[in-house]
């Protein structure tokens, strides 16, 4: 089983060194669909929603994973060459103040926008109601994570770390939004 497992890593490692863009967008996907997948089943779903696992599916590939690649292509453009606590917190900090509150935003709005296929009024008065709940929670998770990547983990694995991490956020959020919904319904 262990020679089956390195061989498909190093396939996945060879892949990632070829075609990072997609490789890194397929992963996101993957990531994306199981946390959906995890999310559904959580919340008691009998049946997995297909349609909605997809269009996890879509984001992912869409945008999570080729957002990630060139967030941190830029990222190690912007402080080429140096390391050290104080850099990896000059990151943290850049990505919490532009990309975090982006990322929350925009997931919001399509999960709002094309998951549930509501109308713009009440996608917009959701939104307004839950996103700073939800960036305020961001900001005290995401931080620890990036601090992480940036400080341990190569270039070329950091948009797969934070897509797993974010499959665990996505399911969060997908939990919050679900719950929201399952109390204006009652």
């Amino acid at each position: 089983m262990s020679d089956k497992v390195n061989d498909a890593f190093k396939k996945y490692l060879q892949q990632l060194q070829l075609h990072p863009l997609r490789t890194k967008a397929i992963t996101a996907a993957v990531l994306a669909g199981l946390s959906d997948a995890v999310a559904q089943k959580i919340s008691g779903a009998k049946k997995l929603q297909l349609r909605r696992l997809f269009l996890f599916m879509l984001y992912g590939f869409a945008y999570s994973g080729p957002f990630g690649h060139f967030l941190h292509k830029l990222m190690d453009k912007l402080f080429k060459g140096k390391k050290g606590n104080e850099t990896v917190a000059k990151k943290v900090i850049l990505e919490q103040i532009t990309s975090s509150p982006w990322n929350n935003f925009f997931f919001m709005m399509y999960y709002g926008l094309v998951i549930e296929g509501r109308p713009w009024s009440i996608v917009m008065n959701k939104v307004k109601k839950n996103y700073p709940s939800v960036q305020l929670t961001a900001w005290k998770f995401w931080p620890i994570v990036g601090w992480v990547n940036y400080q341990y983990m190569p270039l070329q694995f950091r948009v797969i770390f934070h897509s797993f991490v974010g499959a665990c956020w996505a399911i969060f959020l997908n939990l919050k939004a679900r719950s929201v919904a399952i109390k204006k319904a009652a």
